[in-house]
């Protein structure tokens, strides 16, 4: 039988239990996989079992910082392994992407009768993200909203947070940048680098985005003023963020940041990325092989 190991985080959305592990368990084996179901027991555990496993699929269940987490892992193994993820966080990009519904064992049965698809993967320093890097005002709002109120809320707990921080000063960061050998200098309030058409819940951030390209979406957003920055965020539900005015939108393969004055930790795929360095590199030199549902793969992908 074909190996699987499922890595399940038990605090992500609204928590998960061991009669979700049977579960899983039954799918895998009519799907003729040999299934090891194996939770969580610490930030960083998910990157940790990955490392260790020793062949077959790897599927994470949980919300995008666990997928994150195994990503990493895959990436420091000497042969990666083909990777999936079934989303059950707060907000699931990632999931939402690719056409995955709330139901688990939906999920599970609609990726094991998918594809493997080659994924470009982006690195900030060295460090893999897997759809977004952000940093500036709202984007400390994933790691900073606490999980009770997650559990709770939902969704809507990042959006109370949000809501908090929109009236909070707004402060423009001086930032030096390079793309395609060009420097650019400005001052902004938050930047964000994905490879997604899905960020913060808002679907077609991105029509035009690919996720096999070898290329990644660049955004710097210089508004300050409240209510611009507020119809800057109604603008992005109803239209491509090409739309929006007082941003600088890019697609590159490389992109070299500078910070010239004080800065913050950056958030990748919704964790915390603590860093005392100022000078960052990002590039999509990485790729991924995933098995996913065909359900988007025409819209996600060159190559189908």
């Amino acid at each position: 039988m074909k190996k699987c190991t499922v890595i399940i985080n038990p605090t992500s959305g609204k928590g998960l239990n061991q009669k979700l592990a049977k579960k899983i368990k039954v799918v895998l084996e009519k799907f003729e996989y040999e299934p090891n179901v194996i939770i969580t027991e610490y930030a960083g555990h998910a990157e940790d079992i990955v490392r260790e496993v020793d062949s077959g699929l790897v599927i994470s269940v949980g919300g995008d910082g666990t997928f994150y987490e195994v990503m990493n892992g895959n990436f420091k193994r000497d042969k990666q392994l083909v990777l999936s993820h079934i989303p059950v966080g707060t907000t699931n990009d990632i999931g939402h992407m690719y056409g995955l519904t709330h139901d688990i064992v939906t999920n599970l049965e609609l990726i094991l009768e998918g594809s493997v698809h080659s994924v470009d993967i982006c690195s900030i320093n060295g460090r893999c993200f897997v759809y977004v890097a952000s940093f500036g005002k709202f984007m400390e709002i994933p790691y900073e909203t606490p999980q009770k109120l997650k559990h709770r809320l939902g969704h809507a707990a990042y959006i109370l947070n949000g809501a908090r921080s929109l009236f909070k000063r707004n402060k423009l960061y001086d930032v030096t940048y390079e793309i395609d050998g060009v420097k650019h200098r400005g001052k902004y309030t938050f930047l964000i680098i994905s490879n997604a058409n899905r960020i913060a819940g808002i679907n077609n951030f991105y029509n035009e985005m690919k996720l096999d390209d070898g290329k990644f979406e660049v955004m710097f957003c210089g508004i300050k003023s409240l209510p611009k920055l507020a119809k800057a965020f109604y603008t992005l539900k109803t239209s491509d963020i090409s739309n929006v005015l007082g941003v600088e939108t890019y697609k590159t393969d490389n992109l070299k940041i500078w910070f010239n004055d004080e800065f913050k930790p950056w958030c990748l795929d919704g964790e915390k990325f603590d860093s005392d360095e100022r000078y960052y590199v990002i590039d999509t030199k990485k790729k991924v092989e995933m098995l996913i549902p065909e359900v988007n793969v025409n819209k996600l992908f060159i190559n189908k």
